[in-house]
């Protein structure tokens, strides 16, 4: 069945005059993510050109996408919105509170025991206010998405970064923090900074062990995690076209790893087959009617230096296997220069586990692949010498692959652990054992991150990632550096064999099946519906209000941290076991900062106590200046916040009473989520002067009480000795952002509209 399709016809119907009027209002051919963002415009019709990197701007997204992770914090926020039902299509998808250990029945059965508040909770507040609920096993949110939700030339928002995976059937997808998606499934509109564009150039088409997967990766080597902020990257080309669906939709995926607001491909023939193949046939009849519209105008693929901010060409004849790591998924090596750098870098070369799965390569087309890896190998008696870890991307892909004999050909290895359809070690979701003792080792998978700690809370963990068909490769070897095109492996009989150049099938030839897909619909009529939150429980809290700005400078102010280097969402919130607290403010905000490495000392989670002198955890030494009405300030590297939506790490801080982040740069979804939430997020003028603030300072801020668009403001930090330091920051609040900050919070702001 197709979801919502009449709301995608009014989508397409308005599609003509929208884009004609763009066109002449912007006076040049339109990229199609011009013609995306300009049919989606809140206004309707433009009225007039939004400049790229300056201009905010109100749009309308068609759909919203939440997992149950942020769903919680999402929907607990829009329950205090007074909404009897939301006002556009969404859905919850239950995808990563299972944890992966044994396998997937058992561990899905334990998933469920464990966080049946949390489930029963998703499921009624979904029920009442006319949500999509995605039962746990059901899959992966994103993979879910495109199997059913995805459109060519659609607007989506979603409580989670990898929402852009959507971009692989044409759509602008974008992540969000949860006071975002509350904005649009309240009725209203959603700001955005009008992106910059990025324009990558695929020519040639790809062959033998080079997969879609090795497109971003090495895209990610050229951009690196920040090159691609406060811009939607556009892929075209005969390269492109060339790609299937769900490779274009692995490409966009990872483009959060790179910053991008989002990515997207033209509407082609690959999306008209997965559309059909996923039971959308309507969908590809009404999307012929307006594909013109559904692409980039010829005149800008022809000129792309004259429409796009930035031009890349990638030739997919030449692109090699790639492993990225470790410990950020931007240091791209090619798989034939692996040997030599591991040696230079003293990475573990030896490999116990290889993953296969996430959002980013859990299709059909990835499994199949990588299959066929496992039956070459099973074939020529060789044995593996990794444990091999699959999550497929949801229950339709498992049901088909179980059905086409994919999952038992991973089973001919003794070792393989099938998980359940769910996020799994991707978030940090996995029980290894042994991970506790801390030693360093490599693992590969096929994920998108690979920060520290991530997916087995080993910091010395060294994560690569790599195509499905790689990671198989490895597991087989055991060795990061075997390099299966020129490399060979020793056979039980003795002899020496190279595996073959992987095959597999885009779509599957008997089509999709499944049983139960777990899906759940809403009640047609949610008002009877109750939904129930303990006081007592320590899963979920219903929240309180933050308080409204008093008006007055902040004064007096402490430097609760001051972090070096590389510091993500994963640092500032981590996952992994922290997500069954993703529904109760007070316990999570207990993680609050504490992967952070403190720039005073070069440790994490210790920092000194002003009132004390000592030194002590984060999150217990921030509630001490809370109870001590202490205002204080963490101050940030480059790119800060990169990663994940998780709108936890600007609400921690804000429900912990820090005033104010102050860094070099944010990365763009975090520095939205500190505005939602009434937080003051700030960037140094001159980046050097993060080198002047010391960890015993005393911060005043000097003309917070004019507070005003393209207004710098003004910190003193008076040091220990008495000396003191006037630090110029800069924003980017706009009028209706600093109107947030003086409420208290975006969602402050509603509730007062309302009444």
């Amino acid at each position: 069945m197709t979801f919502d399709i009449d709301m995608i016809k009014k989508v397409y119907e308005r599609y003509p005059e929208r884009i004609a009027a763009a066109r002449q209002i912007v006076g040049k051919p339109l990229t199609l993510s011009e013609k995306i963002l300009y049919t989606h415009l809140w206004e309707g019709n433009a009225t007039s050109a939004h400049e790229r990197g300056n201009s905010y701007v109100d749009f309308a997204p068609d759909r919203v996408a939440m997992q149950d992770a942020t769903a919680q914090m999402a929907l607990l926020q829009f329950m205090q919105a007074g909404k009897a039902k939301v006002a556009v299509p969404s859905t919850a998808h239950a995808d990563h509170l299972i944890q992966a250990r044994v396998g997937a029945e058992s561990d899905l059965q334990e998933g469920i025991n464990k966080n049946s508040e949390v489930f029963n909770f998703l499921s009624s507040v979904c029920d009442k206010y006319g949500i999509g609920f995605w039962k746990p096993g059901a899959g992966i949110i994103h993979q879910v998405v495109l199997e059913n939700y995805a459109f060519p030339g659609g607007m989506m928002i979603g409580t989670d970064s990898h929402t852009v995976n959507a971009g692989g059937l044409g759509m602008v997808a974008i992540g969000v923090g949860g006071a975002d998606a509350v904005d649009v499934m309240a009725g209203m509109a959603w700001e955005l900074k009008m992106p910059k564009l990025i324009g990558i150039k695929l020519t040639g088409k790809m062959s033998g062990w080079t997969s879609a997967k090795d497109v971003i990766l090495k895209v990610a080597g050229i951009l690196t995690v920040k090159g691609g902020t406060g811009c939607i990257v556009e892929y075209f080309g005969e390269g492109a076209e060339s790609l299937s669906a769900t490779g274009k939709g692995t490409i966009c995926n990872m483009g959060a790893e790179i910053g991008a607001t989002t990515s997207t491909f033209g509407y082609d023939d690959s999306m008209r087959r997965y559309l059909a193949a996923t039971g959308r046939q309507d969908v590809v009849d009404a999307a012929d009617q307006i594909a013109e519209h559904l692409t980039g105008d010829a005149e800008v693929y022809a000129n792309p230096e004259q429409y796009f901010d930035q031009v890349i060409e990638i030739n997919l004849s030449e692109l090699t296997p790639h492993l990225n790591g470790p410990f950020t998924p931007d240091l791209a090596t090619p798989v034939a220069e692996f040997r030599a750098k591991a040696e230079a870098n003293g990475w573990p070369i030896e490999v116990e586990w290889a993953l296969i799965g996430s959002c980013t390569n859990s299709s059909y087309e990835d499994l199949s692949r990588a299959a066929s890896i496992v039956e070459d190998a099973v074939a020529k008696g060789v044995k593996p010498k990794a444990i091999l870890g699959i999550n497929p991307g949801s229950e339709q892909v498992k049901f088909t692959a179980e059905r086409d004999g994919f999952l038992n050909s991973f089973r001919k290895f003794e070792n393989t652990r099938i998980f359940t359809n769910a996020c799994g070690p991707c978030i940090g979701q996995w029980d290894r054992e042994g991970a506790d003792k801390g030693e360093k080792n490599s693992i590969i998978h096929s994920f998108n991150r690979n920060f520290a700690k991530r997916a087995d809370g080993n910091p010395n963990t060294h994560a690569f990632v790599a195509s499905p068909e790689m990671v198989a490769a490895v597991a087989i070897s055991g060795r990061l550096d075997f390099n299966p095109i020129t490399d060979t492996l020793t056979a039980e009989n003795g002899e020496q064999v190279k595996l073959n150049e992987p095959k597999g099938s885009e779509l599957p030839a008997k089509g999709f099946a499944v049983d139960d897909n777990g899906y759940q619909a809403p009640s047609e009529d949610g008002s009877s519906v109750i939904v129930n939150v303990s006081p007592t429980s320590d899963r979920l809290q219903l929240l309180e209000e933050f308080p409204a700005w008093d008006g007055k400078n902040i004064e007096g102010a402490k430097v609760l941290i001051k972090a070096f280097g590389k510091c993500t969402t994963d640092h500032i919130s981590m996952a992994g076991p922290w997500l069954k607290y993703r529904g109760h403010l007070d316990n999570i905000s207990n993680n609050m900062l504490i992967g952070a490495v403190n720039a005073y000392n070069m440790e994490t989670n210790h920092v000194k106590n002003e009132i004390t002198g000592e030194y002590g955890e984060v999150p217990a030494v921030q509630r001490a200046y809370k109870a001590a009405g202490i205002p204080t300030i963490v101050v940030g590297d480059q790119n800060y916040g990169e990663g994940s939506s998780r709108e936890h790490a600007a609400m921690e801080p804000r429900h912990l009473g820090v005033k104010a982040v102050l860094v070099k740069s944010f990365a763009r979804i975090h520095e939205t989520n500190l505005k939602k939430q009434g937080m003051l997020g700030i960037t140094f003028a001159n980046e050097a002067d993060y080198n002047k603030i010391q960890e015993d300072d005393t911060v005043n801020f000097l003309d917070l009480d004019q507070f005003a668009p393209e207004k710098q403001l003004t910190l003193e930090f008076i040091h220990a000795d008495g000396t003191k330091d006037i630090i110029m920051a800069n924003h980017t609040y706009n009028d209706q952002q600093i109107d947030w900050f003086k409420a208290g919070s975006a969602l402050n702001l509603i509730k007062r509209q309302e009444n």
